[in-house]
């Protein structure tokens, strides 16, 4: 841990810290994923604490089903098998040898915003409402290079995709996705993936739940049918307000959320201040994010601040003018398929409120005349 004086030292009048084999963050800076010890269930992202798109590594979300997996990268093997003429067993140095590509895109989720939804409180910062998605940049091989390697037969429409943790997590996916854009990650940021991560290879599905982003990814088993897995029947499966339900609802849906102001922040003096937030969408770019300072009485177009890649973060800002009155701040995204993020009205008379996946419905901060900003729902 750097060195940190009880008292401010002039910097120029001391020698510096020496080189360390890894590059710490500043003792003055502490962002971390809550909470800790997770074995089953999840750790956020600390999004109201970062700038950007890209999460770092180490902040990405995680979510868990039983424990951390840790493998032997010598020892791991992928397979690829079911309906395919060559059935291939294929090691991290084998997979490294394949054309690579890089992808910037997010993971989400499907059960991200649950807390917000099911039980809000002004106490809630950005990563409690919707910490269960990341951006990261990730190397790999596409999957299609693989199953064509290992000749897909007629019939398949299916892939079922396995995880090699304790859980056994599987997921079937539609042939043309893994086909499409579907990676076989083995780094993330320019370094190998995480251990919670899925290291020593994950599946990365752009715009996809991310419960099918397999982690710590053992098996591809090419089938005709979905496979009916536990975590695709018993789990993720949405019932509607007529009665039915909807299953294998993959595509997350455009969302945006304000990072800042939000709790607990307390803006300190009246004037200008950014509203800086996140948008994104499974279906692609973002085209539009408008910001309300009146509880959606009246919108503004937002600007972007950085690239605008599909299926990926992207981050929007707008200057606002405060002069002490209480305010109600919100954001709306709206993606290059014209899909406008919903009110939470609209949400429910849609999806109902049996649901409490791939709930985006507008959020929105509550700015107090004193200064205080709190989850307003």
């Amino acid at each position: 841990m750097p060195f940190v004086p009880d008292a401010p030292l002039d910097a120029t009048k001391i020698p510096g810290l020496p080189s360390a084999p890894l590059n710490a963050r500043s003792a003055f800076e502490n962002p971390g994923q809550a909470p800790p010890g997770v074995m089953s269930g999840a750790s956020n992202t600390p999004l109201q604490q970062l700038h950007g798109t890209i999460t770092p590594a180490d902040l990405h979300f995680q979510r868990h089903h039983n424990g951390i997996a840790v493998l032997d990268p010598a020892r791991h093997r992928l397979v690829v098998h079911g309906l395919v003429a060559r059935p291939l067993s294929i090691s991290v140095e084998d997979l490294r040898r394949f054309p690579s590509v890089t992808r910037t895109c997010f993971i989400e989720c499907a059960g991200n915003g649950r807390v917000a939804y099911r039980a809000p409180k002004p106490e809630l910062t950005p990563q409690d409402v919707d910490g269960m998605t990341s951006n990261s940049e990730w190397t790999g091989v596409p999957a299609s290079v693989l199953l064509r390697e290992a000749g897909v037969q007629s019939g398949a429409s299916w892939v079922l995709a396995e995880g090699g943790d304790a859980a056994v997590l599987s997921r079937s996916i539609p042939l043309d996705k893994m086909m499409d854009d579907a990676i076989v990650a083995y780094a993330q940021n320019g370094e190998a993936v995480r251990t919670a991560n899925g290291y020593p290879m994950r599946l990365v599905l752009p715009g996809y739940e991310g419960n099918m982003c397999i982690k710590w990814l053992r098996r591809l088993k090419v089938i005709d049918q979905p496979n009916m897995s536990r975590d695709e029947t018993a789990k993720y499966t949405d019932p509607l307000p007529d009665g039915t339900s909807r299953q294998f609802s993959f595509v997350m849906d455009a969302k945006s959320i304000i990072t800042s102001p939000a709790y607990p922040e307390h803006l300190a003096a009246h004037g200008w201040w950014p509203i800086s937030g996140l948008a994104w969408s499974g279906r692609g770019r973002i085209t539009r994010v408008d910001v309300s300072v009146d509880g959606g009485a009246s919108w503004s177009a937002a600007e972007f601040e950085g690239p605008v890649l599909p299926m990926a973060h992207t981050r929007f800002q707008y200057m606002w003018k405060w002069a002490g009155q209480t305010a109600r701040l919100m954001s709306r995204a709206v993606d290059e398929t014209g899909y406008v993020q919903p009110t939470l009205a609209e949400f429910k008379r849609v999806r109902g409120t049996g649901t409490d996946y791939h709930y985006n419905a507008i959020r929105s901060w509550t700015v107090a005349a004193h200064g205080a900003v709190t989850f307003g729902g």
